[in-house]
């Protein structure tokens, strides 16, 4: 794929939409629609920066889940812990914040912060970062009266069930499964 050229399309609020011109392996142009949660001056700016955390809560011998409202659906769906960084914010006070504010949990113990992965490849830039997390306290609700969250702990039985029944963000899926089949846990990140 050869480079061709980057415009913006739309400045939205939260997101910004570009397209990019590519000349295809067979010689022809291609116009390839993104969204970003940046301003972009360049194509080599893609991806570059950071945008927030998802959070693999783990607390004892269960997996914290969130079913929530998603409006790009239109339904519920279970999913993780997550937010955005905000300017000049740590990673690990973004976990603490967006945990708190979406469950009224507080961290215990930051157990693994993986490398920024990029969330939706296919038609945005955004990366976060995924971080286990050993959780503690009661659920309260701080959520804003734009979010629809329910928070919850999960044992291996329950996770297995809702797997087969329950429709997921592919993030919660994905650790969903592995809670399920790979024993994660706490101590599984003992040293």
């Amino acid at each position: 794929m050869k480079f061709l050229g980057m415009e913006k399309v739309r400045d939205g609020k939260y997101l910004k939409n570009y397209e990019i011109h590519y000349l295809n392996k067979a010689g022809t142009e291609k116009t390839y629609e993104i969204v970003s949660r940046r301003d972009l001056a360049a194509p080599e700016e893609l991806g570059k920066r950071v945008s927030g955390v998802s959070i693999i809560g783990l607390k004892e011998n269960t997996l914290l889940l969130l079913k929530e409202f998603r409006m790009g659906v239109n339904r519920q769906v279970y999913n993780l812990c997550a937010g955005m960084l905000e300017e000049g914010e740590t990673i690990e006070d973004c976990v603490e914040r967006e945990l708190f504010e979406e469950t009224g949990l507080k961290v215990k113990k930051i157990l693994e912060v993986l490398p920024a992965s990029y969330a939706a490849v296919a038609v945005s830039d955004i990366k976060t970062h995924i971080v286990f997390a050993e959780v503690m306290g009661e659920f309260e609700d701080h959520t804003s009266c734009n979010e629809e969250i329910k928070a919850g702990f999960f044992t291996k039985e329950e996770v297995t069930a809702l797997l087969k029944t329950e429709e997921f963000s592919s993030r919660a899926q994905l650790a969903a499964f592995f809670f399920v089949k790979g024993g994660l846990c706490p101590d599984s990140f003992s040293v």
